[in-house]
């Protein structure tokens, strides 16, 4: 789609299930009848849902078939896709900045760039919080994104295949999988790595016994699934327990290693593979974008209209956005709610 220079210029910044919706409902509606020119910055090519990462990362989903083009969706919803991830931002001048764009080699194949917007919306999404717990960063994986999902399937995969070629015992914590965080992520993760594990063992990894396995999820709270009722949480973990995952309620992570995991009550839980997802935040560039209100999570604060409270032109909304609620506190950092704001 050609967009004049004299439309209004709205630009969405983030391709998740949110940033998607809108551009695609504000392409259909403003763009198809060149009332609005609508582009969407996004720094990856393609959207795959947040949400089924955790099966991309135990296997039992194929992301090639998953994803979605945004190239695509731009031209079949009168919208434009501009590749870029905004990490600067000028009110004065309504300008966003795009940083420069590298391949795996570290070679620069997209220039940094500027926008101009007329209207912006920032709908980024969230990234893991380590809260700077030492050793994390260096041990622990994450699954923000695809590429990271992909990262941990492969670091399954190989973690299984030198057990079943071994001529040596395995390592205490060999095949140890420790998550931290018994949210829906960590939840939904353990259970695809049980049924992950006894397909491979079916597959022909025969010299893999049930007990050399051991995937335990490790929670701060007292209960799994704290957000959720405890009738829900509780039926949850009694469902975990039969496929023998190990649950630590009550446990705060102090430290991460190449082993494992130390808590602040004094226990070492064995885990050569680690998943970190004890926590969301905004991604760093929002702090203190151009002088934008965040909070301590670095999300943008933003008004019940979802306008950002020290400028009317950006709006921001899902987990990136802080809003707040009549009955207090602010909008959880879900999809439901992203896509009740985007609409």
């Amino acid at each position: 789609m050609t967009a004049g220079k004299d439309l209004h210029q709205i630009i969405v910044v983030g391709g998740g299930a949110g940033g998607l919706e809108l551009a695609t409902q504000l392409g259909n509606t403003l763009g198809k009848k060149h009332r609005a020119a609508i582009t969407l910055v996004d720094c990856n090519m393609t959207h795959l849902w947040k949400p089924l990462l955790h099966e991309v990362a135990a296997g039992a989903l194929n992301a090639y078939e998953d994803e979605l083009s945004y190239m695509a969706q731009a031209h079949w919803h009168h919208f434009r896709f501009r590749l870029g991830r905004m990490d600067r931002l000028d009110r004065s001048k309504r300008e966003i900045s795009l940083a420069p764009s590298s391949d795996e080699q570290g070679k620069e194949y997209i220039p940094r760039r500027t926008l101009h917007y007329d209207t912006l919306i920032i709908a980024v999404g969230s990234i893991t919080n380590d809260f700077d717990i030492p050793g994390v960063k260096e041990h622990c994986m994450v699954l923000d994104t695809r590429q990271e999902a992909d990262r941990f399937h492969q670091t399954l995969l190989r973690h299984y295949f030198a057990a079943q070629t071994r001529n040596v015992p395995l390592r205490p914590g060999q095949l140890h999988i420790a998550i931290a965080g018994a949210g829906a992520t960590g939840v939904e993760l353990s259970a695809e790595l049980y049924e992950a594990g006894k397909q491979l063992v079916e597959y022909g990894l025969d010299r893999i016994r049930p007990d050399d396995v051991r995937i335990t999820l490790i929670e701060a709270s007292d209960r799994i699934l704290s957000a959720l009722s405890e009738r829900l949480s509780s039926l949850t973990a009694q469902a975990l327990g039969k496929i023998h995952v190990q649950i630590r309620t009550g446990q705060r992570i102090i430290k991460a290693s190449q082993e494992g995991f130390h808590t602040a009550q004094g226990i070492f839980i064995p885990a050569e593979i680690k998943l970190w997802a004890a926590g969301i935040k905004a991604p760093d560039f929002l702090k203190d974008l151009d002088g934008l209100e965040t909070n301590s999570s670095n999300q943008l604060v933003v008004t019940p209209a979802l306008q950002t409270t020290r400028d009317e032109n950006i709006f921001s909304f899902g987990d990136c956005a802080a809003c707040s609620m009549p009955s207090g506190g602010i909008v959880p950092p879900r999809a439901q709610s992203a896509h009740q704001q985007a609409t």
